[in-house]
Parts: structure tokens; sequence; C-alpha cells
């Protein structure tokens, strides 16, 4: 590597060092003198997006933790996981992880799990679009459920948690339920899975109802639609009732001769 690549790399190592006494160690040994101050500003403008680009990613935690906690939060994130593409849409998602393990949040433990649904909202604004075809739901008809699929909205995902999350969320960004009941669910306790899925150009987040979750993630894994339904606990999904609402909110957008696929990520 020639010596100019050198410094490069070492000016950029010193941005997301942390402490900055460390990062003006860095560039000190290559000899790469863009003063204190400058590294500063360059620092702190690194600080002020992360901030802003966690922030758009992570609005119910930042209201939950509070724009101070927030912010330290985003400053640590960055040093500890630094981007690895110029995108910065797709930073942020160590946060999960990084709030799970975080010493100082350890008495609100939910919090992980809100972050985890916050990111599948987030990459679900960004998933490749995908048209409806109503018409293949005449497929149901025609052929056995163990040789079709059904095709989920873009950005379909499913979050299961110990807490209440998608409560917490909805109240969060909804109003409802109120921050009375929330913390009656959060005392109790209360387990719940949500769905996350594009409504139009719109990401949605509910929650799922009982044997939804486990008739979403057998199809995401691959599962045909009789697999699925045949899986435990999804017994309890009226299927006839679910289908024309799954379809009506954009939750499936069609049918589909099912063919064994690589499984999708669950969360």
């Amino acid at each position: 590597m020639s010596a100019l690549a050198l410094q490069q790399a070492a000016l950029l190592d010193a941005l997301f060092a942390w402490p900055a006494a460390d990062a003006m160690k860095n560039i000190a040994i290559l000899a790469i003198d863009p003063g204190a101050r400058g590294l500063k500003a360059y620092q702190s403008n690194g600080h002020l997006m992360a901030e802003r680009v966690l922030g758009a990613a992570y609005p119910v935690l930042a209201q939950m933790v509070g724009d101070e906690s927030f912010g330290d939060l985003a400053r640590a994130l960055w040093h500890a996981h630094p981007p690895v593409c110029g995108d910065l849409g797709r930073w942020g998602e160590a946060l999960p992880a990084f709030v799970e393990t975080s010493a100082q949040l350890r008495d609100e433990p939910y919090l992980a799990d809100v972050a985890r649904l916050e990111w599948c909202l987030h990459l679900c604004a960004t998933a490749p679009d995908a048209a409806a075809n109503p018409a293949s739901v005449a497929l149901l008809t025609q052929h056995d459920p163990a040789d079709l699929t059904l095709l989920l909205a873009p950005g379909c995902a499913v979050v299961s948690s110990r807490w209440p999350i998608a409560s917490i969320v909805s109240a969060h960004l909804d109003g409802s339920p109120s921050l009375a009941e929330l913390g009656e669910m959060l005392r109790n306790r209360v387990a719940q899975n949500a769905v996350v899925w594009r409504k139009g150009f719109q990401p949605s987040a509910r929650l799922t109802l009982p044997g939804e979750a486990g008739l979403l993630d057998a199809l995401l894994f691959g599962d045909s639609l009789g697999q699925a339904l045949e899986r435990e606990g999804c017994a309890a999904l009226d299927f006839a009732q679910w289908f024309p609402h799954a379809i009506q909110t954009g939750l499936v957008l069609g049918v589909a001769p099912h063919t064994p696929s690589t499984p999708k990520e669950t969360t």
C-alpha cells in the first residue's frame, strides 16, 4: 500500500476512533497533520449524521430513551459499528443487538425488540416493488394447498417478542393504546408478535392474529401453503376469514405455484 493510501486509511480510522485522543495518536503515527480542531469538526459532523440517520430509522426508540441518551447511543454505535457502504440509509442494523448488550439500558429489556421491529419497518420502506395479482386467487380453487404459496407484500417480516412491541410502536406513532394501557401491558409482560409489510408505499406494522405469525413465518421460510397451514399453532387462524382481509390490506398480493426456495430471514 502506498504512503498516501496508508495516510488516507489512517485518517478514516481516526474519524471513527474513540476516544478522540486515540484518533490524534493514530494520525500522528503517519505524520498527518489535519489539526485537532479539523479532526474534531469531522468527528462532530459524523456524530450529527449518526443521530439523524438513526433517528429516521428508530423514531420510537428515540422517543423512549430521550434525545440526550439517543444521541449518546448513536455516537457509540457510530464508533463501534461504523458504516461499511456509502448509503447511510443502510447503516444501523447493529443497533438492536447493541441495545440488548448495553449495561445502561438493562432496566428496559424490551427496547432491543422495539428496535428490531423498527429496523424491519425501515427496510420495508425500500423493499423492491411487487404488483398485486388478484386473478391468481383462483388457483386456490384449482390446486391443492401443498402445491401453492402466497405472494407476500414487499418487506413482509414477523417479529416475535416477550414484550408488547406492536403496542409500544403503535402507542408512540399512532397514539393507541394509551400510555397507561401500555404501562399495564409492560407490567404484565404481555408477549406479542408483530407483522410488518408495505401497504402501497407505506410501511405498516400491527399485532398478529392468533396463528398468523406461525403461518407467515412458515411461508417466509419457504414452506408451501399446505405445509404452513399444518404448522403447530396455525390451527388457531381462521384462514377463510383471514385471507380476504390480507388481500384487502395488501399483506398478500396473490397466489402462485410453490417452488422450494431459499428461506428468508425472520426475526
